[in-house]
């Protein structure tokens, strides 16, 4: 399977826990929320907002323009701090972290 389809298929894994958690959200953040220039708009997000409504159409984005996928990728990191107990969605995350995270 080639990493983008990969991705692909973790970016779902992780939509699907986090429906599952009830962590998917109906509507998205105030506008004003996107204009954040925290990492992971933690100023103006909660973590799981920003990954429905920042990484995942970010990541979706690259992959249906063919453009290139990030290559130092660490996300979890954060997600093991900002949702400690979320294990599932965390070993999500860890798969993608793993995929996009080559070393050069």
């Amino acid at each position: 399977m080639s990493t983008e389809n990969q991705v692909r298929q973790i970016l779902q894994d992780i939509e699907q826990v986090m429906r599952d958690l009830k962590l998917w959200h109906a509507t998205p953040p105030e506008d004003a929320a996107f204009d954040s220039v925290e990492p992971f708009s933690v100023d103006t997000m909660s973590s799981e907002q920003w990954l429905q409504w920042v990484l995942i159409p970010r990541m979706y984005s690259l992959l249906g323009t063919d453009a290139a996928l990030p290559t130092r990728f660490a996300i979890t990191p954060y997600f093991e701090v900002a949702m400690p107990d979320a294990v599932l969605l965390l070993a999500e995350l860890q798969r993608l972290d793993d995929l996009l995270n080559i070393e050069d």
